[in-house]
């Protein structure tokens, strides 16, 4: 006789439920990724302009030319500004990712426990009906002998 676990389904469930909070998980990792990136890259393209101004002030570039590359600096730090608030509401979705994953584990792991629990018992019972029909054998043969 085979082990079928009655309430199989909702293990499935449970593991198709962790598998698709992991989805999640390294999808939010990933947009998290990308706006650390972006972030880098901003601060990058700040220090060229600083660079910029800073050749322009040496050289005595016109006044006008200054002022934009001053006013393009104004915006490039309201664009870091920005990019850290993405960055903190990424880090904020990754966190609720991962509770969320810990959860699905969690409840997973209780359905695969109780599942072990009830294949455990299945098997004793099974080890204990295959010992009743052994000792049924062995008195009937015993039975048999001794008439």
């Amino acid at each position: 006789m085979k082990f079928q676990y009655a309430f199989q389904k909702i293990v499935d469930l449970k593991s198709n439920e962790k598998t698709q909070a992991e989805w999640m998980l390294s999808s939010a990792i990933g947009k998290l990724q990308a706006e650390e990136k972006s972030l880098s890259e901003l601060f990058d393209m700040r220090e060229q302009m600083l660079k910029a101004q800073q050749d322009a002030a040496c050289r005595c570039a016109a006044v006008a030319e200054i002022q934009n590359i001053a006013t393009y600096l104004e915006y490039l730090e309201a664009c870091i500004e920005k990019k850290k608030d993405d960055i903190r509401i990424a880090n904020h979705h990754v966190n609720e990712k991962q509770e969320h994953l810990t959860e699905k584990m969690l409840d997973e792991k209780v359905w695969l426990k109780a599942r072990d629990k009830s294949k455990e018992k299945f098997r004793q019972e099974s080890l204990l009906r295959e010992q009743n029909e052994l000792d049924e054998m062995a008195t009937v043969r015993f039975a048999i002998n001794a008439h």
